[in-house]
């Protein structure tokens, strides 16, 4: 497997995340997977997470 490199991508904040600073998920666009990290433990290995899963879960959060 060809390793991603995420030294350069722009992080975004959830919309769902807390908004005191706290259980934040970041995640990054316009890659083969989706990265998720923790944002208050950026030093961390990201989830790396495939489209259609990603997609799957974003609209089961939609959903409630």
């Amino acid at each position: 497997m060809r390793a991603i490199d995420l030294s350069n991508v722009t992080w975004r904040k959830s919309s769902y995340s807390n908004s005191d600073g706290g259980n934040c998920v970041e995640v990054a666009d316009n890659l083969p997977l989706v990265p998720v990290r923790d944002s208050k433990d950026t030093i961390r290995t990201p989830l790396l997470i495939g489209a259609g899963a990603w997609s799957a879960f974003v609209d089961g959060v939609k959903r409630g």
